[in-house]
């Protein structure tokens, strides 16, 4: 998941003319445990562009449509409207699924 925040966060910062803009959030069964670890992570990527969340409740909110069977789910919207959702099971999240995950933001940025 840090590659993957860390490549979020540089397209933000790239593309704020174009007001793309993003955020993580966690889906975490124990949110008090995993808040300090999210902030750590954010404190030694420095991230400066993307805000890092936690939500109670692994499924997510219904409206996310979280795939069950995936580790990290990447959801883009623009508009109002999901553009992307590509979930990966654990293990899956690897460069060339990180270099998908950064095309797709072309779309956003048009």
């Amino acid at each position: 998941m840090a590659g993957l925040v860390k490549q979020v966060d540089a397209a933000v910062g790239k593309n704020k003319k174009s007001q793309l803009k993003a955020f993580v959030v966690v889906l975490s069964d124990d949110p008090d445990v995993d808040e300090p670890k999210l902030k750590a992570l954010a404190k030694k990527l420095a991230v400066k562009n993307v805000p890092l969340t936690i939500f109670d409740g692994i499924s997510g909110p219904p409206t996310y449509k979280i795939n069950k069977g995936a580790e990290t789910t990447v959801l883009m919207w623009k508009r109002g409207r999901v553009a992307s959702n590509k979930g990966f099971e654990k293990g899956k999240l690897n460069k060339a699924a990180l270099k998908a995950v950064a095309g797709d933001t072309k779309v956003l940025i048009q």
